[in-house]
């Protein structure tokens, strides 16, 4: 894993999945620079990880310093071991095919996941999702299309967040602002996902979501320990589809099911 920077959620996550190897059994190697490191030596590292026949899956955590040309840097990934889902390539895969193949966004994915769980299903649903993000927001709003939900995505410059969240049956919020989602904001009967994960400067880990929205609403997921959790197994089974795809080096589009 390639980790530039010290955006402070992203390190809580690095934490979470360091614990979550050792449980598993699974070698990590987190090559960690700085926030002023040239992009070049990011694009290295990620150059490097991906041709070594060592490694099965490679992600590099997100967000990088503002500077850096993402694409750029992810360009430099092989697919195949693109365990996060965030090549283009990966990118592309979804949107033409939908959320059964190839390998996907794992904070997405961990939504979808939570939302089965309850036995809440996104077809017919009207959902909105609060970010626009490409780690959470715009994949997840894709994947919940092909799912047949009728997804509004709210951001920065949505004039009335209030009233998309209050019409939903299913608000997913990732914006990373803690507090934005507010009690009154929301009614009962709605099932609420706080994917926002912001660390405090007390070391507290804050959701975008007011946690007394829990008294409303009938289901909300818990920061820490919901989607965020989720988020870091999941990583781990993408891992382990991507070892298959290295074995076989099929398409990745051919290996519906494959985990």
């Amino acid at each position: 894993m390639v980790f530039a920077g010290e955006h402070e959620a992203s390190v809580a996550y690095s934490r979470s999945k360091i614990r979550l190897s050792a449980e598993l059994g699974i070698d990590l190697d987190i090559r960690y620079l700085a926030s002023d490191v040239p992009e070049s030596r990011v694009t290295r590292e990620t150059r490097d990880l991906s041709r070594d026949p060592a490694v099965s899956g490679v992600m590099v955590e997100l967000p990088l310093p503002p500077r850096m040309d993402l694409h750029r840097v992810l360009s430099e990934l092989d697919p195949a071991k693109d365990i996060d889902g965030a090549h283009l390539l990966n990118r592309g895969r979804l949107l033409r095919t939908g959320a059964g193949e190839g390998l996907l966004p794992v904070t997405p994915l961990a939504c979808l996941a939570l939302l089965e769980d309850a036995g809440v299903s996104p077809d017919g649903r009207k959902i909105t999702v609060v970010g626009r993000g490409e780690t959470v927001g715009l994949p997840l709003a894709v994947m919940l299309i092909k799912m047949h939900a009728t997804v509004t995505v709210c951001h920065s410059r949505t004039v009335d967040l209030a009233e998309a969240v209050s019409g939903a049956d299913i608000v997913i919020s990732a914006a990373g602002r803690p507090g934005l989602i507010g009690a009154s904001m929301l009614r009962e009967g709605q099932t609420v996902l706080d994917a926002g994960i912001t660390v405090l400067p007390d070391g507290r880990i804050r959701g975008d979501v007011d946690p007394l929205a829990a008294s409303v609403v009938a289901r909300l997921s818990p920061v820490p320990g919901g989607v965020g959790s989720l988020t870091t197994l999941l990583l781990f089974q993408n891992l382990l589809k991507a070892a298959r795809l290295l074995e076989s080096r099929q398409p990745a589009e051919n290996l519906d099911g494959v985990i």
